[in-house]
Parts: C-alpha cells; structure tokens; sequence
C-alpha cells in the first residue's frame, strides 16, 4: 500500500528544486502522491517551517512528511526519520520536524538515515533534499523499505529540540510574541485564549495591545466584519491561537508588527501614548 508524502521546504518556486525532488520521488516510486504543503518560507527559518508543519499535520493524510529547511546541509547534522502513530516524518535535525512530532503525540523510534543503498550518489553535499530525504521518503512511503533499513537508530534525547516562547502572566497582562505571520499580513501570537481568560480578558473587555512603548486599543471579536473597515482586532484563528488582524487589511502593515515581536496584551484602555489601530 503506497502512503501520501506531504512536502514542505524553503526552496521557493524560481528554480527547479522542487520539481526535482517530485522527480526522484516519481522515479522511486511512481504510485505515490506528493502533498506541497508550502515551498516558500524564508530561506534557513527553521522555526516558521517547524510551526507550519505542526499546523498542518492534524489535516494531512497520515504517511510521511518529508521537511527539508537546512541551513547544516552538508554539516554533521544528522539526516533523521522519527515514527508516530501518524507516520513517519523525515528531515534534518536541527528542530525543524520536533513540534510536529510533539503534535502527533511523539515517535517511537527514531534512526539516523545513513544506508547509501536509499540515497542518490550526488557530487556535492548541498542538495540533500534531493539526495537523501526524498529518496528515503520514497521508500517509506511506497513500502520498499523499513525504517530500520534506512539507518541505525538514535537516542531521542539526542535529538535536537526547537525552542519556543514562553507565555508570562501578570495579574492582568499577558505578554507573548508573535510566532508567525500569514500571507494576509495577520499575525498568529503564541498567546492562547486561555491565557487571556486567566486574566480576566475575554470578548467585550476593554484590550489594549502595548508593541514596544506604545499602547493600542483593540477589541477580541469572533469574525473580521465584527470591527469597521481598516481596524484591527484580536480573534481566534483557525489553529485555536491569538491573533492580531485588520479588517480588509494587514497588521503587519498597521502595527510595528512582525514575526518574533514581542507583545503585551493587557486589561484597561491605553495609556498616554494613545495610537489607533
């Protein structure tokens, strides 16, 4: 039985990597289907890849996701494959697959993938997406190989974490950071609306949103035409978090806003530096 491959990196779409990598997986494995999950994250930004893939595995068919954002190519970094109950995710391990992972309740193994038997010989080490991760996630997928046979296994504590913000509480503050942004401009925070509600916040209360030292009033609503036209608001998106958006517009273009912002989320009305969003 051939198993979907879901398909996430940051080679972009200009140039043919991607389309070389539905290549080799076609030639391996004709029967399987390929999933592009997104190709365009900024080069080398190994937590938006690592946060989107988490995102999305919950409504991706169960079978391996294939995660190439590798900035160590060619490095010791391992190549790795970790089995879950969903299936089996292969990348580089550098905390690009480890929240993903966690999202699909952990791997019972994990193997280093070493076998030259399920990689392409290739005259660089730069290209391993193409050498080496599609090849083994074709395999998997098509059932020519077990994980086993990709490569000896690996101490899972061995393997590298991503490392994510923290969320502080205050007596009625929340102070988070904005994880990602999305091709609308909103603004996903690492804020849930259960932080909120510990302190007191919730729809109708009055907001303010402080980026920096100056001080935003804002409202919690449920949809975007809840607010008037080029307003912002805060909502629950559509992976349960905080957001930050503007109706029929962008935060990011209406706020000092941008990923790995820092931002308080607060009780009460703006203070003196008082500045409509």
């Amino acid at each position: 039985m051939n198993l979907p491959i879901s398909f996430l990196s940051d080679f972009g779409r200009d140039d043919e990597f991607v389309g070389v990598v539905h290549g080799v997986i076609a030639r391996i494995a004709p029967d399987v289907r390929v999933i592009d999950v997104g190709h365009d994250f900024a080069q080398g930004d190994i937590r938006a890849g690592a946060l989107a893939l988490m995102r999305s595995i919950q409504y991706l068919p169960q079978g391996v996701a294939l995660a190439v954002i590798d900035p160590g190519v060619g490095t010791e970094r391992k190549a790795i494959a970790a089995r879950t109950e969903w299936g089996t995710l292969i990348g580089p391990d550098n905390g690009l697959l480890a929240p993903a992972v966690a999202m699909v309740g952990g791997a019972d193994k994990i193997v280093s993938i070493e076998n030259p038997e399920v990689q392409l010989p290739a005259p660089g080490a730069t290209f391993h997406g193409r050498d080496l991760f599609g090849p083994a996630a074709a395999v998997i997928a098509s059932g020519q190989a077990t994980l086993e046979e990709l490569g000896p296994e690996v101490d899972p504590d061995s393997v590298v974490p991503l490392m994510l913000p923290l969320v502080e509480h205050s007596e009625d503050a929340v102070v988070g950071e904005v994880l990602w942004v999305d091709h609308f401009g909103n603004c996903q925070l690492n804020i849930t609306p259960q932080d909120l509600q510990l302190v007191g916040i919730g729809p109708g209360t009055d907001i303010v949103l402080k980026i920096g030292s100056a001080e935003f009033a804002i409202e919690w609503v449920d949809a975007y035409g809840n607010v008037e036209e080029d307003e912002g608001l805060l909502h629950i998106d559509s992976y349960g978090q905080i957001a930050v958006a503007v109706r029929n517009g962008s935060a990011v273009d209406s706020y000092p806003l941008a990923a790995g912002t820092a931002v308080t989320i607060r009780s009460g009305r703006p203070g003196l530096q008082i500045l409509s969003g």
